[in-house]
């Protein structure tokens, strides 16, 4: 094939440029190629954990329903400890802290609902998390601890519980003023339907607050 002129002198630079940059170009692909290979290979291990962890999470919830509280802390334990990037690691904890509360042990509650709050991959399990966190810090007196837990970003859904476990709080302390507004607003915040309305109110018209 006859070239004119112009296009042998182009052709002539292009071999000249990638004489030149032949290298940097083959090791650009080669690292382009070499990226997409560790997402693919990140993306199957992911895959391959949450469907794993969803088994051992299954076997979690069927020992809890037989009523076997040693399996259950050991399989939420396994749970939290091989998986903690999943969502199923601070579904774990969650129940590993449900477990330790009903036993009495609110230490090791405690301990195991902040690991799911540090470990929530969602919005309503952190918020989840955080409410029964204040719950156990409300039942070891602590209550500044229990009022900066309620005091955490959460879903709007939940503004109602938080508001009603907050006057809880603040009837501990004494601060029944305070307690008052809160229930109020748990009151506001709560869907009109909902059965739980009625403790709300019933707290507040012991503290001298009913409407």
């Amino acid at each position: 094939m006859a070239y004119d002129l112009e296009e042998q002198e182009q052709i002539d630079a292009l071999k000249a440029w990638w004489k030149q940059n032949a290298r940097l170009v083959s090791a650009a692909l080669l690292a382009a190629a070499l990226a997409a290979a560790v997402v693919s290979g990140w993306r199957w291990v992911q895959q391959r954990q949450s469907a794993q962890a969803s088994a051992l999470y299954a076997a979690l919830e069927k020992a809890v329903g037989a009523g076997d509280a040693q399996q259950a802390r050991q399989l939420s334990a396994q749970v939290m400890e091989r998986y903690p990037r999943t969502a199923y690691g601070p579904m774990a904890a969650l129940v590993a802290a449900k477990i330790s509360f009903d036993a009495g042990d609110l230490k090791s509650a405690g301990s195991q609902l902040e690991w799911a709050t540090e470990h929530a991959r969602d919005e309503e399990t952190a918020a989840v998390a955080h409410l029964r966190l204040a719950a156990v810090r409300l039942d070891e007196r602590r209550y500044d601890d229990a009022l900066a837990a309620l005091g955490e970003k959460h879903p709007e859904s939940f503004d109602g519980l938080y508001a009603d476990l907050r006057g809880d709080v603040l009837v501990a302390q004494g601060k029944i003023e305070e307690a008052r507004a809160a229930y109020r607003e748990a009151l506001e915040k709560l869907p009109p339907g909902s059965g739980f309305r009625l403790m709300v109110q019933a707290k507040l018209d012991g503290i001298g607050g009913g409407t």
